[in-house]
């Protein structure tokens, strides 16, 4: 009778076949994404198990994609998910893309657009807001340091030119690529990213830093402001 009213727990499942003794004997790589979340769940509740569970969050928020963009209250809206397993759940999302951004030998190299676009996919694709984002260069087109600048409608009349190479100056960079994302999913620039691209391009002339290019991110896509010719001549 215990079983019939509490919340179905790993401990149920077979031991050869438990989301954490898999891990340990296969490595985390092994293991499917409703498993590794079934981790973090812990438990399950009544009719379901902790991997399942994980399915069903996989499936109500559209993939892990959709439970990084998910706030801690749309999570604690799941059945299963209190506020403790929204914010675990989110923490480990949070280490992951804190450590795609790492790089243990040496700094990231940008050669091309793609290289740009990869660096900061994971996480602007996820924002419910435009951002825009300073990626600062050396000579050798290494990362220097990646500057967080603007949050809100990107527009001529909020973007101050002169805080876009404020940390570039700072850090002696040799030039600069713009980042910034469309949360709508569609990456096609508009005429506000143009103008204000335009103007980014002329001050750099002045303060002799290069701008390589302003990609825009969308939904798992980019484009290149430099290879389709706007604002670039």
């Amino acid at each position: 009778m215990e079983d019939q009213t509490s919340g179905y727990r790993i401990m149920d499942i077979e031991i050869s076949e438990r989301p954490r003794e898999r891990l340990a004997r296969l490595g985390p790589q092994a293991l499917n994404t409703a498993e590794l979340l079934a981790i973090l769940l812990r438990v399950g509740v009544q009719g379901e198990n902790a991997v399942q569970v994980g399915h069903r969050l996989l499936k109500n928020l559209s993939g892990i994609k959709g439970i990084q963009k998910a706030s801690v209250a749309d999570l604690e809206g799941e059945r299963g998910v209190g506020f403790a397993k929204a914010c675990q759940i989110k923490a480990a999302i949070e280490l992951g893309r804190r450590l795609a951004m790492e790089s243990p030998d040496a700094r990231p190299s940008i050669s091309n657009p793609a290289d740009a676009a990869g660096l900061l996919m994971y996480e602007m694709s996820a924002l419910e807001q435009e951002n825009l984002k300073v990626i600062n260069l050396n000579t050798k087109n290494e990362v220097i340091e990646i500057d967080n600048l603007y949050q809100g409608s990107l527009n001529s009349s909020t973007v101050r030119v002169a805080e876009v190479f404020k940390s570039a100056i700072r850090r002696n960079a040799a030039s600069i690529i713009i980042v910034h994302n469309h949360p709508s999913g569609d990456p096609t620039p508009s005429t506000d990213d143009i103008v204000v691209t335009r103007a980014i391009i002329e001050a750099g002339k002045m303060l002799e830093v290069d701008v390589l290019d302003h990609v825009v991110i969308g939904d798992g896509r980019f484009i290149s402001m430099k290879e389709k010719g706007l604002a670039f001549n």
